[in-house]
């Protein structure tokens, strides 16, 4: 089975992301960008938000993470980013982007994307409930 796609993009929110001391007094804009791979298949075959990856819980964890977070590296936040995503058994395998903009001069943002799966955390790839 090839697993389908579920995308969320252009999530901007706001946080202290940095390691200079204006990073860490103020908060700073972050877009993030989501690839979450499911198998939407029974969601689809029974039409009941049970048997899908909700993907309006997961990017509600994901903003009150966020807006909470104070990282020093925006490689850490993407990381706790996936593994947020990957909670939900639903979720097989999850990219991460993440673009600060405006972080260095004449750049229009700077990014990190990576690419998670449960097994990455240490998750068991288990079916999701019933």
């Amino acid at each position: 089975m090839k697993p389908d796609r579920i995308e969320i993009n252009d999530l901007l929110l706001r946080c202290i992301i940095g390691i200079n001391e204006s990073e860490r007094k103020n908060k700073q804009d972050v877009l993030i960008n989501l690839v979450l791979w499911t198998d939407t298949r029974p969601a689809a075959a029974s039409d009941a938000i049970e048997d899908a990856l909700n993907y309006r819980t997961v990017t509600k964890q994901i903003i009150e993470y966020v807006e909470r977070s104070n990282h020093f590296l925006v490689e850490r936040l993407v990381e706790r980013i996936a593994e947020i995503c990957l909670c939900d058994p639903r979720a097989l395998r999850v990219q991460v982007s993440l673009e600060k903009p405006g972080a260095l001069r004449f750049a229009r943002s700077v990014g990190v994307t990576i690419t998670r799966t449960r097994a990455d955390f240490g998750l068991k790839q288990t079916d999701a409930p019933k």
